[in-house]
């Protein structure tokens, strides 16, 4: 699909485009998870997955996955508007509470985790990485934040009919490090 550059525009075509896709593969996240390639992830000691709102992809079949190596599961939350998010630990047995958004997320006295894997949502990706997100910044700043720490292996997790020709790309926008569909694993050079 080609776009023009206005990342509004785009924003509500794609959005209607995930409604679209998310009601005709019922079964996607499941068909993702069987495509994630573990043997192509750098290790990584703690991972991030999210709660879906809306029509995004749900990364829960991934979590069984992920959890082999090891590895401890957080979820983001937003604890301001305007802050970065924070991941905490996201143990099942415990009921997750409203974000400053709303979105369900790990108590405030969960412990907080710093991920090396993240699993991010998407409305629309490209080939070379390129991700639009909601539009609010907050995985772009809080991919930044941790990047500045440590490295950080993001993948962006969509259908595939999301992927568009080329993005619009700005100086704060974080590229994805791969991108898992229903229909296959894409490394991103």
């Amino acid at each position: 699909m080609t776009l023009s550059p206005d990342k509004a525009t785009l924003r509500v075509r794609l959005r209607g485009l995930r409604r679209r896709l998310a009601s005709e593969i019922p079964d996607a996240a499941q068909r993702a998870a069987q495509h994630l390639l573990l043997d192509k992830l750098p290790p990584y000691a703690a991972f991030a997955l999210y709660h879906p709102t809306g029509s995004e992809m749900d990364p829960r079949p991934l979590l069984p996955l992920l959890h082999r190596a090891g590895a401890r599961p957080a979820l983001p939350a937003a604890c301001a508007r305007d802050e970065v998010l924070v991941f905490r630990l996201w143990d099942e047995a415990v009921r997750l509470s409203p974000d400053a958004f709303g979105i369900p997320a790990p108590p405030a006295m969960a412990p907080r985790l710093e991920p090396d894997l993240v699993i991010t949502p998407v409305l629309g990706f490209d080939r070379a990485g390129r991700r639009l997100g909601q539009g609010a910044g907050h995985y772009d700043r809080t991919l930044a934040k941790l990047r500045a720490q440590k490295p950080v292996f993001v993948i962006g997790l969509a259908f595939s009919g999301q992927e568009v020709d080329t993005l619009p790309d700005e100086p704060h926008d974080e590229r994805l490090d791969a991108i898992l569909t229903e229909t296959g694993y894409i490394e991103v050079s």
